[in-house]
């Protein structure tokens, strides 16, 4: 029973990535089609995250009164339905409303699944859970290059709902199965709810917040403008640009699926200090100027050093935190990293336009510096407070 819910938890974290990549590769046939600026993908894609943030941050009530496995459900099928309405939204204008349901309904999901597995499973299943996520992201693509090779994008968006349908039917028929497989309702009754004023209020918690916001941060302004650099600064050509985000990716996907493989091995902490180290030299290769070639190495050792921290963060809330406030800094630490989503992209178009893009591998040190400055911080105040156990 254990092993088929565990199943059924990463099948509906591939629901929730998939329609994380799905606006971005449809978006040039959007655009297009209902006469709208390029530009305006950005207020989609800021109210769907912002959206995400909102839940994630108020999400520990519902979720401690309903139970992860009915809350789940009925956000997958909120994504499922806004992805429906985006395959028939008219206009731009009817894009708007159906952004807030997708981030609503994905911010749920995610602090719910996230904290579930926290508590009820090994960190090997947290970071072959968020492996699970990478493939929803690279799915949504790939349906939607076919569909906009024959039906179009509108038919890319029907494609996401059916699997968001699928997947949205098997959480609902598996819910009695939670209930069998553990006592993981009980756990959430019991559950206490903290306010966001509680949380902040705790060194600790402001100091996990700009973790998760900063490692977040790294991710997305690789993922949205390491490309861009790859063309406009080392030379490289569109398509070769593109190659290389992928490569990326992939460091990412490794980086997470090795250190799940590890976990049995190596403590998490020592997992999170391993993928730390690896983003020193990573970060050094970006600032240097150096070959494009080299240059790509430094993106894939940033997806693999970086992408292991996130997880490994997660897993250890019920750790650093008790058990029973762990859903509300769960939501809180989630909601921070899609803040850091929201901010990176704006902030390298910002900091390109006013110095060029030659500094973004410098926004990318800062970043860095200032990861590992509160990953210091937090660690010491844990072990101030005898939470910090080095061997979990």
């Amino acid at each position: 029973m254990a092993t088929i819910l565990l199943v059924v938890i990463y099948i509906a974290f591939i629901g929730l990535g998939v329609p994380d990549s799905l606006i971005g590769s449809a978006w040039p046939a959007v655009h297009t089609e209902m006469n709208t600026p390029v530009e305006a993908v950005s207020v989609i894609t800021f109210l769907i995250s912002g959206c995400t943030v909102l839940s994630s941050m108020f999400s520990a009530r519902i979720l401690n009164k309903l139970g992860t496995a009915k809350v789940t459900a009925f956000s997958t099928a909120m994504t499922a339905a806004a992805l429906l309405g985006f395959s028939f939204a008219p206009s731009f204008w009817f894009m708007i409303p159906l952004a807030v349901v997708l981030g609503l309904g994905a911010g749920a999901i995610d602090s719910g699944l996230n904290n579930y597995v926290a508590l009820h499973c090994k960190a090997s299943h947290m970071n072959f859970l968020h492996c699970f996520y990478g493939v929803g992201v690279s799915l949504s693509p790939y349906l939607m290059s076919h569909a906009l090779s024959g039906i179009g994008w509108r038919g890319g968006y029907r494609y996401a709902f059916y699997v968001q349908l699928v997947i949205t039917i098997l959480l609902t028929v598996s819910v009695p199965l939670w209930k069998k497989t553990s006592s993981a309702e009980e756990a959430e009754e019991k559950g206490i709810s903290l306010t966001l004023l509680q949380m902040a209020k705790k060194a600790e918690v402001r100091q996990v917040w700009i973790i998760m916001l900063v490692t977040n941060a790294i991710e997305y302004a690789c993922g949205v403008w390491g490309s861009t650099y790859l063309v406009e600064e080392k030379g490289f050509e569109t398509e070769h640009g593109a190659l290389a985000l992928t490569i990326y990716y992939v460091g990412m996907s490794i980086g997470r699926f090795v250190s799940g493989l590890l976990a049995d091995k190596i403590s998490t902490w020592k997992r999170i200090g391993i993928g730390t180290a690896i983003l020193a030299p990573a970060v050094a290769i970006m600032l240097l100027p150096l070959h494009g070639a080299v240059t790509v190495i430094g993106l894939f050792l940033v997806g693999l050093g970086n992408g292991s921290v996130y997880p490994n963060m997660i897993h250890l809330t019920p750790h650093n935190f008790g058990k029973e406030v762990s859903q509300s800094i769960m939501g809180s630490q989630i909601a921070f990293a899609y803040i850091g989503v929201m901010l990176a992209p704006p902030a390298v178009s910002l900091i390109s336009g006013l110095f060029g893009i030659k500094v973004y591998p410098v926004l990318l040190a800062v970043l860095y510096v200032t990861m590992v400055i509160a990953l210091k911080c937090f660690v010491n105040h844990l072990k101030k407070q005898g939470r910090y156990n080095a061997n979990v």
